[in-house]
């Protein structure tokens, strides 16, 4: 049977089997219920994928930075209204310093950031997520995934054609259930994740919840290091065909980042080897 066979007898449903279950049963990660590329015009998919690659290294350009990139030094013509939409779609934020006078509308609460001079020393004490956009040869899908600040491990992840609450509802349920729940959640100020029904998973499982200040550098740097590997190492150099494609070399990768990438930061070992080994001690 192929892949899409399966996700089609997924899809269609068994009364007496959950959409987890049928997932397991066919070999199909619930990520697969997402498969289909978003697209847009030829030009606007160009335009994402060379944005992609400048903003990985510039996170601090903006809309007005980024067009002026875009048009001297790449030769477009594109006005700002166009690049200000793209980034809406790519789930861009730009890191930038705040003045003192910022004030948040008190309508919109977010949690305080709790990570700062926080000493960090094992396994499920601080988990971190975040959503980036994914080119491919043709359209782009979505990659949310939960990493574990101690050992950066990547706990969890899955694939979308859409940024919804469910989506990442479902990958926060998923990884809870797999790996137990972390002491600190950590995400940005992003809609999905200051939900309702996000914030009550967490809040049910008693799960301190810590949000970035918007435009801080460092608040997410973790996850913004994994995003920086997974597409120069992976994602740049061979770009994939498909959303079935997609999934297959982001599993791959996932594999040998957290199994094989020694990492500088955490003493030169592979993110399974520092997890493992201080659960097996604390």
């Amino acid at each position: 049977m192929s892949t899409t066979e399966k996700r089609q007898q997924v899809v269609a449903s068994h009364p007496s089997l959950s959409l987890k279950k049928q997932c397991e049963a066919l070999g199909v990660h619930r990520s697969g219920m997402y498969y289909k590329p978003r697209g847009q015009s030829a030009l606007n998919e160009r335009l994402m994928k060379d944005i992609d690659r400048c903003f990985l290294v510039h996170p601090y350009y903006g809309v007005a930075r980024m067009t002026d990139y875009l048009n001297r030094d790449l030769g477009y013509r594109v006005n700002e209204k166009r690049i200000a939409r793209l980034y809406r779609i790519m789930n861009l934020n730009t890191i930038y310093a705040h003045p003192k006078t910022t004030r948040r509308d008190p309508d919109k609460y977010v949690y305080p950031y709790l990570l700062r001079n926080l000493t960090i020393d094992h396994p499920n004490q601080v988990w971190q997520t975040d959503i980036t956009y994914i080119p491919m040869f043709r359209g782009f899908m979505y990659l949310a995934a939960i990493i574990d600040v101690y050992s950066r491990k990547v706990l969890g992840w899955s694939l979308s054609n859409s940024m919804t609450t469910k989506w990442c509802v479902v990958l926060l349920n998923d990884t809870i259930n797999e790996h137990g729940k972390p002491e600190i959640h950590n995400s940005d100020q992003g809609s999905q994740y200051t939900s309702s029904d996000y914030i009550e998973v967490l809040k049910k499982h008693e799960i301190r919840i810590s949000m970035d200040g918007k435009g801080r550098a460092l608040d997410n740097v973790y996850i913004e290091r994994f995003w920086r590997s997974l597409k120069q190492e992976k994602i740049y150099l061979n770009p994939p065909n498909g959303g079935v494609d997609l999934h297959q070399k982001v599993k791959e990768y996932i594999h040998f980042y957290n199994t094989e990438r020694r990492h500088t930061e955490i003493g030169k070992v592979p993110p399974d080897e520092k997890f493992d080994a201080k659960k097996m001690t604390g």
